[in-house]
């Protein structure tokens, strides 16, 4: 499945070239809306290593939270991540944000780089939310309060509550 989309994205250039102009003009409109949903965020898709992970990111914004959830009806944090390797880089891992923390090897905040995961320590003090990184300190979760969303990790919580960043052991 991983392989055939990314078939499509290379191809899809070229299908657009073929259209009529009437039909690439309304085409165009969703790479529009990315950029300036992006831009918002201090964020540029063209300038993503992966910018698969900024399309799936932009699919799932406001995806409810569910604990336990996950699908688009209800997500949680560590199924987010998880569904964010599937898609993005398919890679199968799952477990919840502490079983993540231990299948990783840990790395300093200075050397994040998008796709890392980040973990939190919010409740007692252990790891208890996970995030996805996308650079310029940027990550996007699934929050108890506000569904799948955008973070910066210099916002007083977030910064408060980081523990590291991580990067799964291949």
């Amino acid at each position: 499945m991983c392989k055939l989309i990314f078939i499509a994205l290379l191809t899809f250039p070229f299908v657009l070239s073929a259209q009529e102009p009437s039909q690439r003009e309304r085409t165009d409109s969703f790479p529009d809306n990315l950029h300036l949903f992006y831009h918002h965020y201090g964020l540029n898709p063209d300038s993503a290593v992966t910018t698969q992970l900024y399309l799936t990111v932009f699919d799932w914004i406001g995806t409810r939270y569910l604990y336990a959830g996950k699908t688009k009806k209800g997500i949680d944090c560590s199924d987010f991540v998880s569904e964010m390797y599937r898609q993005v880089y398919c890679m199968e891992i799952s477990g919840s944000s502490t079983t993540l923390f231990a299948e990783c090897d840990t790395i300093p905040r200075a050397e994040l780089k998008e796709g890392d995961i980040l973990f939190f320590k919010i409740k007692k003090g252990r790891v208890s939310h996970v995030a996805i990184y996308l650079g310029h300190n940027k990550f996007a979760h699934a929050s108890v309060h506000g569904g799948v969303m955008i973070d910066d990790l210099d916002e007083p919580y977030y910064h408060k509550y980081f523990y590291r960043g991580g990067r799964i052991r291949k």
